[in-house]
């Protein structure tokens, strides 16, 4: 075939997506306002949760569900040590302790076992990460936490109200994925979203929360502190505040900025009314990749399982026997080929901020092992048959010159 060039995540925007971001330019009203709130009311019909709050990213949307949770310093968090900076950082940002847990030796989920013997009377909340859009074993979790919840020493009202360390789920990869009939959104205590350019579900940059419903705690109270906690604690949002005579307001705490806006919001709506076909077209992308890399011999990740559908995010594969520098020599390979391959992720161990805290990656020895040949081939719905095809046979040919 002609050599193409073939980026790694280009976003999916059509015609539809630029009317709806151009009406709400010529609206008049282009921070956040009524478009947010109709794809809030969309994305909680679509996570079974019984609300979501739409934010500037999915960082913001992780370090606001552990406020609302009243994580602080002296309190711990357990989070995988496989995973994007953000799974951590947020709890780092509320004072939080980060207690870092390796990888499962044959899956990139956390060691269980090793994290239910992190759990202690500090820990707060755990953080599963949906890594690729694959929905964790929550009933591990949820087993852990349950199993030492008499450890547990709650402080305030929501802590109270589950009596338990919080599972506070990183679904930035995982919008749309379903484990057991339960959709990404509506398993974890609370859950967050990222929507940044590279997601299936972009709003070029946003994220969002959403929740379950708990007993003694009102859902629209809990909804209105993510809305005080986004915009500096303003009693009044701009939209009531611009209404004639309604110019007063208070602030209610020194908080936080991370609102969605309207134009943001804009796009959402667009690709959540594409988002049905664009996933179907990964499927086919998936299904193609996993013929591919079978037949090869190539591990990969594994989207479907008879209880679970991913959301389809990443194809992580695993290149047995590559060192570190062999991977590199394979992505490079492939870049000369016009095809642009990744790596998800780096653990966070072995990055200067996190070895700076004092971590060492050679305590993740499953986490090191999963990284040092894995490579993240492109997927996204605007590949067409022809690029896939593309693709395909360039890893054949790159991987058959080099193993």
């Amino acid at each position: 075939m002609e050599k193409r060039v073939i980026p790694f995540s280009p976003p999916d925007i059509s015609e539809s997506e630029i009317n709806e971001v151009s009406e709400a330019l010529r609206s008049g009203w282009i921070t956040t306002g009524l478009r947010v709130r109709k794809l809030e009311k969309r994305l909680a019909e679509y996570c079974h949760s019984p609300a979501f709050v739409c934010l500037n990213s999915a960082t913001a949307a992780e370090e606001l569900n552990l406020r609302m949770l009243g994580i602080k310093e002296g309190d711990e968090v357990i989070v995988p040590a496989y995973t994007y900076t953000a799974s951590a950082s947020a709890a780092i940002h509320c004072g939080a302790t980060v207690r870092f847990i390796d990888c499962q030796k044959d899956s990139l989920e956390m060691d269980y076992q090793k994290m239910a013997e992190a759990i202690n009377e500090h820990t707060k909340a755990i953080i599963p990460v949906d890594l690729g859009g694959i929905i964790c074993d929550y009933e591990s979790i949820f087993g852990a936490v349950e199993a030492r919840k008499h450890l547990f020493r709650p402080e305030g009202k929501l802590q109270q109200a589950l009596g338990r360390a919080a599972v506070v789920a990183d679904c930035a990869h995982a919008l749309g994925a379903s484990r057991r009939g339960l959709m990404a959104g509506e398993i974890a205590d609370f859950s967050s979203f990222s929507f940044h350019a590279v997601k299936n579900f972009t709003t070029a940059e946003g994220g969002g929360s959403c929740w379950k419903s708990m007993e003694g705690i009102d859902d629209d109270e809990l909804y209105h502190a993510y809305q005080l906690y986004s915009l500096h604690g303003q009693s009044k949002n701009a939209l009531d505040k611009s209404r004639a005579g309604s110019w007063e307001y208070d602030i209610l705490g020194p908080w936080y900025k991370c609102n969605m806006t309207d134009v943001a919001a804009a796009m959402g709506l667009a690709q959540l009314d594409r988002y049905p076909a664009m996933q179907q077209r990964r499927r086919e992308i998936v299904e193609k990749y996993d013929e591919a890399c079978d037949s090869l011999g190539i591990r990969h990740i594994n989207h479907f399982g008879p209880d679970f559908t991913s959301s389809l995010h990443l194809y992580l594969i695993w290149l047995e026997g590559f060192d570190h520098q062999k991977r590199c020599d394979f992505i490079n390979a492939m870049a000369k080929e016009g095809i642009a391959c990744n790596v998800h992720y780096k653990p966070l161990p072995m990055m200067t901020a996190y070895r700076n805290l004092g971590w060492d990656i050679a305590d993740f020895p499953n986490a090191c092992h999963h990284y040092e040949n894995a490579v993240t081939l492109p997927l996204y719905s605007r590949l067409s048959d022809d690029d896939v095809e593309y693709v395909l046979l360039c890893l054949r040919k790159v991987y058959e010159r080099m193993r």
